[in-house]
Parts: C-alpha cells; sequence; structure tokens
C-alpha cells in the first residue's frame, strides 16, 4: 500500500509541473527572458530554501546541513545544478519549437533515460566503495528501456504531426513549430537536464540522518542543485535583459503584481515535482528498485500529462486518428514504464 501512495504522490508531482506552463500563458508585456527568471526566483530559490527546512530537525540548524557534510559532494551537487540549468534553458527553446506535448516528451524522456543512468554511473567513478552500479539492476534498466520505447513512440507520433500539417496549421497550434531545430534542442535539453538526477546522488547524504524523516532526505540537495541551476539561468537571463533592452519589464507597474502572482503560480508548480517526488521517495524505501528508477518514473509520467495538456491546448489538432493513435500507445506505454518494474 504504501508503494502505490508514494507513486501517486510523485504521480501528483509529475502533473503539477506539466501544468506550470499554463499560468506563463497568463503574463503580460514582459519578455521571455524576464518571467522566465521571476518565475525562476520562486521554482529554483525560494520553495526549494523552504523544503529544504523541512529536513532540519529540531535543535539543528539549516547550515550544519553544509558545514559537517561532505564540501566535495556539496560542491558537486551545485555544479551538476549549473550544468541541469543549461537543459533548463533549453527545455524552454524546445517546447517553443516544438509544443508543450512534443517538447517536453522528447526532452523529458531522453532526461529520463540519461538521468537513471547516469547518476549511479558517476558516482561509482568517484566513489568506487558505494558500489553503486549495483543499483542498476535487470528491472531498473528494464524500466528505462521502457520508457526511452514509450518516448520514441511518442516521437514518431510527433514526426507523423510534422509530416501531415500544412505549414499553417503546425503555426496554428504552435507558432514557432520547426521539428529539426526542436529536435535537436529537445535532445540537449534531456541530456543537460538529465544532470539534476546525478546531482541529487551526489547530494543524497546531505541531510541528518535518521533524525530526518525518510520523505524529506533529499531535500536539501535537491536546493543545492536548483540553486546551481537559478545561478545559470540568472546569467543568461539577466544577458538577454540587457542585449534586449528589457531590464524595464521589471519596473512595469502596470502588470507587475499580474506577474509576479502567475510567475510565482508557475514557480510552485515546477517544484511540486521534485517535493513530491521526495516525499514519494520516503514511502518506496522497502522497493530498492523504485528507488533507484524514482526520477525516471517522474519524467515518465510528466510526459504522460504533459500529452495531456498537449491535446486539452489542440496542439493535436488535426492530425490524422493513425497519429493520435499512435500518441495514446506511447501513453500507455509510459505509464505501463511505471510499474513494470515492481511486477518483475
Amino acid at each position: 500500500m504504501e508503494i502505490i501512495i508514494g507513486l501517486l504522490i510523485i504521480a501528483i508531482g509529475a502533473f503539477c509541473q506539466s501544468s506550470c506552463y499554463v499560468p506563463i500563458n497568463k503574463i503580460k508585456d514582459w519578455s521571455w527572458e524576464s518571467y522566465w527568471i521571476v518565475q525562476g526566483v520562486f521554482a529554483w530559490l525560494i520553495l526549494p530554501l523552504l523544503g529544504a527546512l523541512l529536513a532540519v530537525p529540531d535543535g539543528h540548524s539549516f547550515f550544519e546541513l553544509f558545514s559537517t557534510g561532505s564540501t566535495f559532494n556539496i560542491w558537486m551537487t551545485v555544479l551538476f545544478g549549473v550544468l541541469w540549468g543549461v537543459g533548463g534553458l533549453t527545455f524552454g527553446l524546445s517546447m517553443r519549437y516544438l509544443g508543450v506535448a512534443l517538447g517536453q516528451s522528447i526532452a523529458l524522456g531522453t532526461c529520463a533515460g540519461l538521468g537513471t543512468i547516469m547518476g549511479p554511473v558517476l558516482l561509482n567513478m568517484f566513489f568506487p566503495e558505494l558500489n553503486a552500479l549495483e543499483s542498476l539492476t535487470f528491472a531498473v534498466i528494464l524500466g528505462v528501456v521502457v520508457t526511452l520505447l514509450g518516448i520514441a513512440i511518442i516521437g514518431v507520433a510527433g514526426s507523423m504531426k510534422a509530416a501531415s500539417l500544412s505549414e499553417e496549421e503546425k503555426k496554428a497550434a504552435v507558432k514557432d513549430f520547426n521539428f529539426p531545430k526542436g529536435l535537436a534542442i529537445a535532445l540537449l535539453a534531456g541530456f543537460m537536464s538529465g544532470c539534476f538526477n546525478v546531482g541529487l546522488e551526489f547530494g543524497k547524504g546531505i541531510n541528518f540522518g535518521d533524525l530526518t524523516p525518510d520523505m524529506y532526505k533529499t531535500l536539501p540537495a535537491t536546493f543545492l542543485v536548483t540553486l546551481g541551476g537559478f545561478i545559470t539561468n540568472a546569467v543568461y537571463c539577466f544577458y538577454q535583459n540587457s542585449k534586449n533592452g528589457t531590464w524595464g519589464d521589471y519596473r512595469n507597474g502596470k502588470v507587475w503584481a499580474n506577474n509576479v502572482i502567475f510567475c510565482a503560480l508557475a514557480g510552485a508548480l515546477w517544484y511540486s515535482q521534485f517535493f513530491g517526488l521526495s516525499l514519494g521517495k520516503g514511502f518506496l524505501t522497502e522497493s530498492p528498485t523504485l528507488l533507484t528508477l524514482s526520477f525516471c518514473i517522474l519524467m515518465a509520467l510528466n510526459v504522460v500529462f504533459s500529452n495531456v495538456w498537449g491535446i486539452i491546448l489542440k496542439e493535436w489538432k488535426g492530425c490524422s486518428q493513425k497519429t493520435i493513435a499512435v500518441l495514446v500507445t506511447g501513453i500507455i506505454v509510459l505509464i505501463i514504464s511505471s510499474f513494470l518494474p515492481q511486477l518483475i
């Protein structure tokens, strides 16, 4: 029963993440770089910090987490957060050229597979005594393969969509639709986004051990990863503010309150995925396989819900029944991938 609860919590987080771009549509008269970094203040700084504080038991301070932990692991966690930040930047571009459904599907699918594999592999390189590769069991590899299969099927549906629609129909669904360009950016975004899970692997020991409840143990590492990502995004967004002369966005009093509210909502929805991942892991401790696969499961469910939003937003409007059937097949395979390893 606890495993079901854990998976449901992760699924709720995935649904919230897949919905985080809906509030962004309510933002007015701000350039991309302005609203992106403002929502990032909530998504990557404020909320992860509040989450990390939950891991601090009574009688201890937040700064003890970093003063007593491994300095090397702390800096590696932040470093992979910086690398993940590159994925976050290109992630937004992938949806610009492919739409919410297809962009998230390809980027998150690549992120799911590589993130799950890269974490134990890189951890084993630095700390072979931990035997991190032992976590990559047959069930885990099978789960990753089935996830990638589901992503590939959705990718085929996207290719069919690109081939069947006229340029006018593509633009009607996604204004800047460009499948080849979007595909390349989405694959890069997925690869770099996989660094998030690598950062979590390096930082999984940054807590107070038995004094920190299992469901909160990865929240300090999550904060360090998102902190690194914030640095990357801030550098790029502020550069774009200077290049495009958009610093005035932050002083536009007419829309400031509206935009900050929707940026905060978008940030909260985005952070929910990793808050839910941490809480969900607390219920999966009896299944080492699902613990290892939890990041992959989260990304797979993100893809499922992003495609549901894609359908709601009519990004697949005008496609043939065959294309929709392929899309639905891919979604079903992804759902199966979340539970299959537990049945082995």
